[in-house]
């Protein structure tokens, strides 16, 4: 304190009591000494004893593969419940009828409409097959007009050369007439002078210029005759190029009926396709009223009750527990582990309701454990905040139950590395990290 007074206090030695000195004559501190340094010595061992670093996680029982996990049976069509060929807990095979229904829309309640659909099929057919004939008349009728379009062509040009040869001829009897009338006249005028001379009667002189006079006649009708050889050659042009106007119109016309059957030839076949296409749809869609199994399975429950119901399309009718599955555990690990993690790395898995006595250090030693291999690490946080693992069953150890059920809990260890048993609680007391882990692949590499 203070130590304010001179007054000095002197401890007394305990020994001096006749009860402490009892105290280390007693037996039983002694074997406590000898407990206290024997777990001293195994605790101080155990520290460097070897441990198995693990993640753990926790999860459930699924499938391996996702068409063999529970399903929903859906209606593809909407319409109203019928009839019902299942109830819950029955065996269905692929193809199985679950549930009947029937039509609701309007544009589908006609009984006969695939039968109708198809006699409209058939009409367009019909309707389809006589444009098509028609396109082969016009184009053989096209073929026709073009045939006698060169005859015409071949006959007027056949007319040209004989009107040419005829302007000819004009001309050579018109030079021929010329020649006559050069003639006449110059004995017409020989005459005259004979007869001037005495040595020609007058009859002789009226004989020449009668002569004279129907030569002249004569050379009058022979240009009569040349002009109309040439009009007859202008004429035969003329006819030449009206032959070749009028059989281009013969063909244009031919040619636009023969596109026009053409269009209503291709617009017949788009009506025949979308026709068709109906009618397919209207097969499939009858078909669908029978909502079938997709594959051999349980059903488990039926989501829509009664008849008379109606459902849309994509409702959920009964779902449906595949009767031959692999089985899977899905766990969920936190995203500091996640890194740990790969592909091919050993995990133990116990499941909820099956003996187990679990040592996450000591594998080795737990009892009611299974091993499985981890196949898919997903990529992407789950709603719970944590990264999804797939583990299926180790074939290198024991089958997994086959009593288990999907959806039953699990439990799992992914092993790490082995450490000390001191180095561990050193870790967990700072909060690091287990070691980093990475599976060892033996590659081999040739140097030259």
């Amino acid at each position: 304190m203070l130590n304010i007074s001179d007054n000095k206090t002197k401890l007394q030695p305990l020994d001096r009591f006749a009860t402490v000195k009892n105290l280390t004559n007693r037996p039983h501190y002694k074997i406590l000494n000898k407990i206290i340094a024997v777990v001293s010595i195994i605790a101080v061992t155990a520290l460097f004893l070897p441990w198995t670093q693990n993640i753990s996680g926790s999860g459930s029982v699924t499938t391996l593969k996702p068409d063999q996990r529970p399903q929903s049976i859906q209606s593809v069509i909407s319409g109203r419940l019928e009839k019902w060929y299942v109830q819950e807990g029955d065996f269905v095979k692929k193809g199985d009828t679950i549930v009947f229904i029937s039509e609701i829309k309007e544009d589908y309640m006609d009984p006969n409409l695939v039968q109708n659909t198809k006699n409209q099929i058939d009409a367009k057919k019909q309707s389809l097959q006589s444009y098509s004939s028609k396109v082969t008349t016009l184009s053989g009728q096209i073929e026709a007009i073009e045939r006698e379009k060169i005859l015409k062509q071949e006959q007027a040009q056949n007319k040209i050369k004989q009107s040419r040869l005829k302007i000819e001829s004009d001309s050579m009897d018109l030079v021929a007439v010329k020649t006559q009338l050069k003639i006449a006249n110059t004995q017409y005028n020989r005459a005259v002078q004979l007869n001037k001379e005495g040595l020609k009667p007058l009859t002789d002189i009226e004989e020449k210029r009668l002569k004279l006079q129907e030569v002249e006649a004569k050379i009058i009708t022979q240009e009569n005759k040349y002009l109309t050889s040439k009009n007859e050659l202008i004429n035969s042009k003329v006819e030449i190029n009206r032959i070749s106007a009028e059989y281009a119109e013969k063909v244009s016309k031919a040619n636009s009926d023969k596109f026009t059957a053409l269009s209503s030839q291709y617009d017949t076949d788009a009506q025949v396709n979308k026709l068709e296409n109906q009618y397919a749809n209207y097969s499939i869609r009858n078909g669908m009223y029978y909502i079938k199994a997709s594959q051999n399975g349980y059903i488990n429950r039926a989501l829509q009750s009664g008849l008379g119901e109606t459902i849309k399309e994509g409702t959920a009718i009964a779902t449906i527990m595949p009767s031959q599955y692999d089985i899977a555990v899905e766990t969920f690990v936190n995203p500091i582990d996640l890194p740990l993690l790969s592909k091919g790395e050993k995990v133990r898995v116990w499941f909820d309701g099956w003996p187990t006595i679990v040592f996450s250090g000591w594998p080795n030693m737990s009892y009611g454990t299974f091993g499985g291999e981890i196949v898919a690490i997903e990529n992407f946080i789950s709603e719970n905040g944590k990264y999804r693992v797939l583990i299926a069953p180790d074939k290198n150890e024991d089958k997994w139950p086959k009593q288990l059920s999907i959806g039953a809990g699990a439990q799992t260890i992914a092993l790490l590395h082995n450490v000390p048993v001191w180095f561990e609680i050193w870790r967990t007391l700072n909060g690091f990290p287990p070691n980093y882990y990475k599976p060892t692949t033996k590659t081999t590499k040739e140097k030259k």
